[in-house]
């Protein structure tokens, strides 16, 4: 089959930083779906294991979003069938979907979107779940929770931010504040629902004070070393606040006399460690599809850059490095 992969770490300029070559179709475990890629979405995920990881001795295949139908499946698999179309975020343990075919285990697989395309479907899952398990399980909130209080949203432009403000508005009764910077990036927070939007390189203390809320929940997507000391001081007592990037260190001893809670948001954990519940990615990634053909939800891609290739993956990589990605770039599949 076809693919593309990288055999050295290091700087997407680089010579053949990505290189196309031919790959072994997978094996596939009794749980697995042999998935003919019609679409793939690129995340940072991609670039910092790009970067930053090495191929050990082999080519490394990435990309963690997929959609496309199902061609083959293992003796034990019970929710699909052979022609289902699907979509999904994989397993970061496990070669990626920058190929014609992938194998991913059914329980984080979910129904595509009737409604969309296999390319924009494939924008959804990697942050649809990132979204769901920060509000609903790091957040420990239900659905219909939050009334009275505010969730404040740091990069609410990017991909994350851009399903966690619909989800947030949608099956929760926070009033939801996302920072922007960009006339482009606040008009795009607007259309995903936000009630208010702020700018993150101006005194966030100052603007969440005009606005006279003080946020219960804080997403932080993006820089959280930067605004962390503005966000201890902005949080109620007893609030919480979930990070999805990497900040080297925070020092979170300010945040005790406020009871404060503090957690990681990682998506691949389910799968990477074959936890007993990974079978709810599953099943929010049906109830996402349900409420994007319902019209609860809507896509959250900005740019379909054509079909996949070295040339064109290149390009996705370089506009994620940029830092200046609004939504989700996909890609047709080969």
């Amino acid at each position: 089959m076809k693919a593309i992969g990288y055999q050295q770490n290091g700087p997407i300029d680089a010579p053949q930083a990505l290189i196309a070559f031919d790959a072994e179709t997978p094996e596939l475990r009794e749980r697995d779906l042999l998935v003919e890629v019609r679409g793939i979405a690129v995340n940072p995920v991609d670039v910092k294991v790009r970067a930053g990881f090495p191929a050990e001795g082999g080519t490394r295949i990435i990309g963690y979003d997929a959609a496309g139908i199902v061609r083959q499946i293992g003796s034990a698999v019970g929710n699909f069938r052979v022609g289902d179309a699907v979509f999904y975020a994989g397993d970061i343990t496990r070669p990626g979907t920058n190929a014609e075919l992938h194998a991913v285990d059914e329980r984080i697989v979910g129904k595509k979107p009737e409604s969309l395309g296999f390319a924009e479907a494939a924008g959804l899952p990697l942050t649809s779940i990132t979204a769901w398990e920060l509000l609903f399980d790091s957040m420990q909130l239900r659905e219909g929770d939050g009334r009275g209080d505010t969730l404040l949203v740091i990069g609410g432009a990017g991909g994350v931010g851009s399903i966690l403000i619909q989800l947030a508005r949608k099956l929760t009764g926070l009033t939801v504040v996302a920072t922007a910077s960009r006339p482009e990036t606040v008009e795009w927070v607007r259309k995903m629902g936000a009630d208010h939007v702020i700018n993150h390189r101006e005194s966030l203390t100052d603007q969440l004070k005009k606005l006279e809320l003080e946020p219960r929940y804080v997403a932080a997507l993006t820089g959280t070393a930067g605004h962390f000391s503005s966000i201890l001081e902005l949080i109620k007592p007893r609030g919480h606040m979930a990070l999805i990037d990497d900040p080297q260190a925070l020092d979170i001893m300010p945040g005790k006399s406020k009871a404060l809670t503090f957690s990681w948001e990682f998506m691949f954990a389910r799968p990477m460690y074959q936890t007993s519940d990974m079978e709810k990615q599953h099943e929010l990634l049906n109830r996402v599809s349900d409420m994007v053909d319902n019209g609860t939800l809507i896509s959250t891609v900005s740019n379909n850059l054509g079909k996949l290739s070295v040339e064109s993956l290149t390009r996705a990589h370089k506009l994620q490095e940029s830092g200046c990605v609004i939504g989700k770039n996909v890609l047709e599949g080969f």
